[in-house]
């Protein structure tokens, strides 16, 4: 199940790659869902006032839904970083899918004291690639 936080995460993502609005259909293929499962939650962000969606165009997020994007983008870097460097997790995006929806910011800040986040933490993150740019899967922090 894909949480407000996944949503406005997988938004800002697609935001970057377009540049301009994140379409329904991309944003549903990206998080896996139906888009009728996508314009439910969509419509949610906006009640709260998230995100902005007009019919054909796509959605934005507003100033807040950014920075709630950006906190759950940074929150899931400490995980995959975690996961590579101190637990050394083959499969670590996976993983980090079916955990950043459980890890509560108190437990992110404890494993962000373990691992070498990057300071430009979370915008060294490579949605192309969904994997931080500076992280190397086979040995920790790239060089």
């Amino acid at each position: 199940m894909n949480t407000a936080e996944q949503y406005l995460k997988a938004i800002y993502l697609v935001q970057q790659v377009e540049n301009g609005p994140a379409a329904t259909g991309r944003l549903a293929d990206s998080l896996d869902v139906s888009p009728a499962s996508a314009n439910e939650m969509i419509g949610k962000l906006e009640e709260r006032g998230l995100a902005d969606h007009e019919k054909y165009k796509g959605v934005t997020l507003t100033d807040e839904g950014i920075e709630r994007a950006r906190d759950s983008l940074q929150t899931y870097c400490i995980i995959e970083r975690f996961l590579v460097e101190v637990l050394g997790v083959e499969d670590f995006r996976t993983e980090a899918s079916q955990l950043e929806s459980v890890i509560d910011e108190t437990v992110a800040e404890r494993l962000d004291t373990i691992i070498d986040r990057e300071p430009q933490c979370p915008d060294c993150f490579a949605p192309d690639e969904d994997v931080c740019a500076l992280l190397d899967p086979d040995g920790g922090a790239a060089d």
